[in-house]
């Protein structure tokens, strides 16, 4: 679990996202995390390109984590990512969503 001191972790507005991104996913209703969402941002040095590796249910929320670190890495390295979906569906519905 998220350490009490870190509850504010929970929310997305919390994780230095733009304000546009914030909106985005406000509008679509996701204001808060899981607390294994920011568990698994906070584990070691994910935030800084290490690894990570989890597993969830099917509409848990993996996708989130994946966006965020995604999101954080672009904008904070002004690089690239690559996203990987497994269905043409999908990766016309992310491409859409992400722009």
């Amino acid at each position: 679990n998220v350490p009490k001191d870190q509850a504010d972790k929970l929310l997305l507005a919390n994780w230095g996202l733009p304000t546009g991104v914030l909106e985005k996913y406000h509008s679509l209703g996701v204001v808060q995390m899981f607390d294994w969402q920011a568990e698994c941002l906070m584990l070691g040095q994910v935030l800084e390109g290490k690894n990570l590796v989890y597993s969830a249910p099917t509409s848990a929320g993996k996708t989130l984590v994946a966006e965020l670190l995604i999101l954080k890495r672009v904008l904070e390295t002004h690089k690239k990512a690559l996203l990987i979906l497994p269905f043409v569906s999908v990766a016309k519905e992310k491409k859409c969503y992400l722009q």
